[in-house]
């Protein structure tokens, strides 16, 4: 093979089996090999002849090696072992194209030189490129897995381990996909490396000890130039810095120095070429095994390109297909039964394990469309049981029983409809697909159970809540010695009520025992917190409630009318009454009490809040303040609304507060008191009696002054009232006098004027008789006590305004 300037090449080993000493010597010398020390690589290639192995190294390393002419027709190209150092690649890389495997050149019963060639490459390589075809993955003789096995168990027992990295380049991709290659040489490798037998040093030795396996793919040279030169491209940088840690050369623990590569090299080729024990499989079995797998996969081809299959695959894709068993059933057994027509001569095993991959991979092709199917099945009948269950409960029907019996149908439904689309030759279950749709029935029960449950219970709880929120307000609002037995009736009966309403509409759920108790309980418990709520709200306001009623009792009769303090009132009781009735509502506050149980909170709060006024005060005995404590005596903390504490609180603050309105009182009664006694005292008019007979004489003895003296009496009348004497002096003698005397004057001058009317109103009397006459002094005096008292009259309801409107 001719040199380049780019690239350096030479044979190692020829076709005969020399080896090279003098080429091998010079080669090293022309590319300074052993400049590099320890820092070289070495990277071979093999593989079936005529595969492509000198063209892919020519592309990704810029090597010469000689190329197979198309136009000639295939033939061996390389032959032996040759050497070339890669172009523009660091560190210093070499390269081996090493002889083609399966050459019709050597024949059958030579084929030493493939096996002796394949362990050199491998025990002198850093990297192994095993060149493949993609459609050959799989078979025996092609994919190399014979000559692997015995190059396995030859190099342990030749040399010590060393880590190569076997990089398997499958050329040609079709279709399928990598991810889907490469589990299956990485499976047929390692079940390689179990079979080998290995001596008792490396029995347990692990294939990654010895090897680090990749895969690369690359398109078709002839049908895709340039897609499979960008991958070439892409693959050659992983070559850069290959030894460096992390590359791709992998362990470099048994590397030897570039000085003695040449030596060692030779001593390999030596022992591999005095070993007479590497043989392959016979030819019978290896001929049987490429022509079976070569049938299996045309058979599988025609398959994936069968029209009905690629109409059932589409059509499942968007829903169910009817007859989808039967029809794919159909299309199995036609491709199964030409693969078993066309390899009946072939070897009985070969042919009868590529049968059953074959089986498996068009079962891997169908099972996505099987399952989609299935799914469609489930998600189906799911839906009709939806449906059917949601009828059910709607007709009226218990729950448990519309539940069992429409999952029951629809399960039923579900194994007719499975069984339509069984594969024959899987065997695959459907049980998982079965309990799946189990579980999505139970799932769908138990959200409307939930559901229908909580809508049960939301129900009754508002109902609950309607029956004992006002009620028990207004109850606690009228506190008395009566609200608790009240309200303990009213909870026990809406209770009651309520429990026996909701179990009775669980009955339908058909559920146990305990969880129907419990939720029972929980509507129970609803109530008993609904009334706590209200109390411990009620509680909270207490105060206020409290004011309200003392100002109710206090400032109103017992006709509840507005009360006027006229000086005859109690004002005391009637605030200990007032009082008393406040503390009986802070009494009936202080505690929850649901449960028939006695307490002392009343007569403590009595004994120390209201009696304790009328005890005692001797401020050298020590008494014992009941209200000092922050819980109840007889009454659990959990029942307290409001503590001993906060009761003797709130109370001073009531006090303090309502005192007002009784200081009020008190001096609204004596100010009534006051304006009450203007009349001189009973011994002065006793005085004025005796002492004034002669005058009181004098007077039935002269008519006249009896006159006068009525007469001044209107007068007077007339001012006491448009003056509103008693009113003015309501709030004190020097205020009064102050505002009579600035009234006084205008009031003469309109009692004048109104008089001056009267006189001046023309006689209506039309025949007038000396009766009349006679009597019109009489007439004219009645008239004028009218007028005047029409006067005063008006004038007392100004002033009552007046009054009003100064005391608002």
């Amino acid at each position: 093979m001719p040199k380049s300037e780019e690239s350096c090449s030479t044979q190692v080993i020829d076709g005969d089996g020399a080896f090279n000493i003098t080429g091998i010597d010079h080669f090293i010398k022309e590319v300074k090999l052993i400049e590099c020390g320890l820092s070289y690589a070495v990277v071979s290639i093999m593989g079936p002849q005529s595969s492509g192995k000198s063209t892919l190294l020519n592309h990704l390393f810029n090597t010469n090696f000689r190329e197979m002419d198309a136009f000639k027709g295939r033939s061996q190209t390389t032959k032996g072992i040759w050497m070339a150092r890669c172009a523009g690649i660091e560190p210093c890389t070499l390269v081996m194209d090493l002889e083609g495997t399966d050459g019709r050149e050597r024949g059958e019963d030579d084929t030493a030189f493939e096996k002796q060639s394949a362990l050199f490459a491998l025990a002198v390589s850093d990297i192994v490129l095993i060149n493949m075809w993609c459609h050959d993955i799989g078979r025996e003789q092609a994919a190399n897995k014979p000559l692997l096995k015995t190059v396995f168990q030859v190099m342990m027992r030749l040399f010590s381990p060393r880590k190569t990295t076997l990089m398997f380049v499958i050329r040609d991709k079709t279709r399928t996909p990598l991810e889907n290659l490469e589990p299956v040489l990485r499976e047929d490798i390692q079940k390689i490396w179990d079979s080998v037998p290995k001596p008792e040093a490396h029995k347990e030795t692990p294939l990654s000890e010895f090897f680090n396996v990749e895969v690369v793919a690359l398109s078709s040279y002839e049908e895709k130039e340039e897609l499979f030169i960008e991958q070439v491209a892409n693959l050659r940088q992983r070559f850069f810095h290959s030894i460096a840690p992390g590359g791709l050369a992998g362990d470099r623990r048994g590397v030897v120095p570039a000085s003695g590569f040449s030596f060692s090299a030779h001593e390999i080729w030596k022992v591999i070429k005095e070993n007479k024990d590497l043989d392959l499989p016979a030819h019978k079995v290896m001929v049987a095994t490429v022509r079976c797998e070569e049938i299996a996969n045309e058979k599988y081809s025609n398959f994936v390109a069968n029209e009905r299959w690629t109409y059932l695959e589409e059509a499942v894709q968007s829903g169910p297909v009817s007859g989808f068993g039967k029809k794919l059933n159909s299309i199995l057994e036609s491709s199964l039964s030409g693969y078993d027509e066309e390899a009946v001569y072939f070897d009985e095993g070969v042919r009868t394990a590529k049968r059953k991959q074959l089986e498996e991979k068009l079962l891997q092709l169908v099972q996505p469309a099987f399952q989609s199917m299935l799914g469609h099945i489930r998600s189906g009948t799911l839906d009709k049981f939806k449906d059917a269950f949601d009828k059910s409960l709607s007709g009226g029907e218990a729950f448990s029983s519309a539940a069992r019996h429409c999952s029951t149908t629809c399960v039923a439904m579900f194994d007719e409809g499975s069984e339509d689309v069984t594969i024959e030759i899987a065997n695959w279950d459907t049980s998982k697909v079965r309990d799946k749709l189990q579980r999505d029935i139970d799932a769908h029960i138990a959200s409307v159970r939930a559901a229908k449950l909580s809508e049960l219970t939301s129900s009754f709880e508002s109902k609950l809540n309607e029956a004992l929120s006002g009620p028990v307000e207004a109850l606690l609002d009228g506190a008395s010695s009566e609200t608790w037995p009240a309200i303990r009736k009213l909870h026990q009966r809406e209770t009651e009520s309520a429990v026996s309403g909701l179990s009775d509409a669980l009955s339908g759920f058909e559920m146990d025992e305990e969880t129907k108790q419990k939720m029972l309980a929980s509507l129970e418990n609803f109530a008993r917190g609904l009334v706590e709520a209200k109390a411990k709200e009620e509680a909270g306001r207490v105060l206020i409630r409290m004011k309200e009623r003392f100002t109710m009792l206090f400032s109103h009769d017992s006709d509840s009318m507005p009360r006027v303090w006229t000086g005859k009132e109690d004002i005391r009781a009637i605030t200990k009454t007032a009082r008393s009735a406040s503390l009986k509502l802070l009494s009936v506050m202080a505690a929850v009490r649901l449960e028939e149980e006695v307490d002392n909170i009343e007569k403590t709060l009595s004994a120390a809040l209201v009696d304790a006024t009328s005890t005692t005060t001797d401020k050298s005995i020590t008494k014992f303040d009941p209200l000092a404590s922050s819980t109840w005596e007889q009454v659990p903390s959990s029942k307290t609304l409001i503590t001993p504490v906060q009761c003797k609180s709130l109370w001073r603050q009531f006090k303090t507060e309502t005192e007002y309105s009784v200081t009020q009182a008190i001096s609204a009664q004596e100010a009534n008191k006051r304006n009450n006694n203007w009349l001189p005292p009973p011994w002065a008019i006793a005085a004025l009696l005796i002492l004034g007979f002669n005058e009181f004489m004098t007077l039935l003895r002269n008519p006249l002054y009896l006159i006068v003296i009525f007469v001044g009496y209107l007068l007077v009348k007339a001012l006491w009232v448009q003056l509103d004497i008693s009113g003015e002096f309501r709030h004190g003698a020097l205020p009064g006098l102050l505002s009579l005397s600035t009234k006084f004057l205008p009031t003469i001058m309109n009692l004048i004027k109104k008089l001056a009317e009267e006189g001046q109103a023309p006689v209506t009397n039309e025949n007038p008789t000396v009766a009349s006459k006679s009597n019109q002094n009489g007439v004219s005096t009645s008239d004028s006590s009218s007028s005047a008292s029409s006067g005063v009259t008006s004038s007392r309801n100004e002033n009552e305004y007046f009054s009003a409107s100064k005391d608002e």
